[in-house]
């Protein structure tokens, strides 16, 4: 299981796992709840170069059709295909098997997001 408190999160409901130089992005919990089943995910391709604050894809539930930020500026270094075949990993797996991406980032890139005390305190506001 993954520790929640070793994550960085964003206002927006994704969280962030460091490892070096590559992010790791998915959507957090209360996120996948609050869209209900996901039924699509669309994702950008290896080797695009994203912007922080740029959108990157699309998630679309029972409930509604969202887009997905890019916290991070990098290159797209992986994306979870099963993610693709499988919508539901999203709301089933939202910390293991739902991730999203996986970017290269410069040094720091992750730096000023929330921790998990701080996403807690947004999301129960």
């Amino acid at each position: 299981m993954t520790d929640l408190n070793a994550l960085s999160y964003t206002e927006e409901h994704e969280w962030l796992a460091v490892d070096g130089e590559t992010v790791t992005i998915g959507i957090t919990d209360y996120a996948a709840e609050k869209l209900g089943d996901v039924v699509f995910v669309e994702l950008p391709a290896v080797g695009t170069e994203i912007t922080a604050g740029s959108v990157v894809g699309e998630i679309e539930s029972t409930k509604s059709v969202g887009e997905l930020y890019a916290p991070v500026a990098g290159t797209v270094v992986e994306v979870n295909d099963a993610v693709v075949d499988d919508p539901s990993l999203v709301n089933a797996e939202p910390f293991e098997g739902g991730w999203l991406i996986k970017v290269a980032v410069a040094a720091g890139a992750a730096d000023g997001l929330l921790d998990r005390d701080a996403y807690v305190a947004l999301t129960e506001g």
